[in-house]
């Protein structure tokens, strides 16, 4: 059975068996999700979340990223699950979002039980090799039915990555997946909402109160992904028990992982970096008589918000973030997708210049751009093409931390203890630097200057 293969594997990885690239992947995909969710700190969604977990009180032994107090782990993880995602400039790969729903569970468990850095490593390998072959398992139809995969298969992967650090062994683990299973949502119809970053806080919630309860002897479907009426029979038009347990070329998914270098939806990017490469060829907005953006279908239904009303909704705007690209805005900022950007008239002319079209080319972007004198320039990007040059990564995503954090935390002893993570004894000094307060500054609702 699958939910048998994948419990087996997810509890009997450990790091001694992880290759030296595998334990920096997963360590750079914790430096990047760190930076994300300490530089959402100012996004409405976050202040009104922890608002509401104060108001239900309680004291607990892990820490709220940003934010002072302590909670219990699963109510840690929730809100930082949605801190994480707010500014949707986390990583991305075949699952959607796959560190959203891993990372703070692990670090809201890892803290709880004082785990070191190796193991918190390890179990998040188990989740993220879990959550994709599930994924792959589940095959396109679950996304194109409207399901959130960040958030369901996520449900999983955190399950997984629990079940790894707390030890249990195969049969609970499959009970921490049908726990996870049974409860794990989250809809496409909110993309542009506060509600999209609220999935991967409940996934996070999810998963690890279904690994702490099936430690504790909890039962559930042993077999819920393959069962009659189970998570694929009823979430998917067509499940492959073969393509879950197929083996990826270079032998861990995680090293077909994807960093965001740009604070939209990923699915813009290719057409961000086409258009920037036609900048680059002096492409001035005021010469703009049309914009053709050919990108792949699946793209239409996610990111092809023909006006948005509010900075939320313009991450997930083809034609508003072809206009931000050609009038020179820093997409890289998570403070230029603000509710006063959608309005700006220059910007809401060059996006009535711009088509969206179905194009054949899987993930490679087409721009071609019509001048006002008749000539045309066109480029293509596929950001798709994971990095191989780990260290060039890793000081690509330390300055993307040092630019997007707000500089009251202590950021340099922040990426100190990041850095060598899969070394650390304990990462209850790293929490400690996570959790304190911060005058929240930047994010959405911040203008940024016209």
């Amino acid at each position: 059975m699958l939910t048998r293969e994948l419990a087996y594997r997810a509890s009997a990885l450990s790091s001694a068996v992880l290759p030296a690239d595998i334990l920096e992947r997963a360590s750079q995909c914790l430096l990047d999700w760190v930076g994300v969710a300490l530089a959402a700190q100012g996004e409405p969604l976050v202040s009104i979340l922890h608002d509401a977990l104060a108001l239900e009180g309680g004291t607990g032994d892990a820490t709220l990223v940003g934010r002072a107090g302590r909670y219990p782990a699963s109510r840690a993880a929730f809100f930082n699950g949605a801190a994480g995602h707010a500014l949707d400039y986390d990583d991305v790969s075949l699952v959607g979002h796959p560190t959203a729903p891993l990372a703070p569970v692990l670090l809201a468990l890892g803290e709880k039980l004082g785990k070191d850095g190796a193991d918190i490593v390890a179990a998040f390998v188990a989740g993220y090799e879990t959550q994709t072959r599930i994924a792959l398992f589940m095959g396109p139809s679950h996304y194109a039915r409207g399901w959130h995969s960040t958030a369901t298969l996520g449900a999983f992967g955190a399950a997984a990555a629990a079940a790894n650090l707390l030890g249990l062994d195969e049969l609970r683990t499959r009970h921490a997946f049908g726990l996870a299973g049974t409860q794990a949502a989250g809809l496409k119809a909110v993309f542009g909402s506060m509600a999209k970053p609220l999935h991967a806080g409940h996934a996070a919630e999810v998963g690890l109160r279904a690994a702490l309860l099936a430690a504790a002897g909890f039962t559930s479907s042993p077999d819920i992904l393959e069962a009659p009426q189970g998570f694929g029979a009823t979430q998917s038009n067509e499940t492959s028990v073969d393509a879950a347990l197929a083996d990826p070329p270079d032998g861990f998914h995680l090293r077909g992982n994807l960093f965001k270098f740009h604070a939209a939806c990923y699915l813009t990017h290719s057409t961000i970096e086409a258009l920037r490469a036609l900048g680059e060829k002096g492409l001035d907005a005021r010469d703009v008589a049309e914009i053709e953006l050919s990108v792949s279908p699946t793209h239409l239904g996610v990111c092809n918000i023909a006006a948005p009303t509010d900075g939320l909704q313009a991450k997930f705007s083809l034609r508003q973030i072809a206009a931000m690209v050609l009038a020179g805005i820093d997409t890289a900022n998570p403070a230029s997708f603000n509710d006063r950007i959608v309005q700006r008239a220059d910007l809401v002319r060059l996006r009535g210049l711009v088509i969206v079209t179905a194009s054949s080319e899987g993930t490679l972007a087409r721009v071609t751009v019509r001048r006002t004198d008749g000539s045309r320039l066109s480029a293509t990007r596929d950001v798709a093409v994971p990095e191989r040059d780990l260290a060039a990564q890793r000081s690509r995503l330390e300055a993307k931390l040092r630019a997007i954090v707000d500089p009251s935390f202590d950021v340099g002893a922040i990426i100190g203890a990041l850095s060598q993570f899969a070394g650390l004894d304990t990462i209850r000094p790293l929490m400690a630097l996570l959790g304190r307060t911060v005058t929240p500054t930047g994010g959405t609702s911040t203008p940024a200057s016209d």
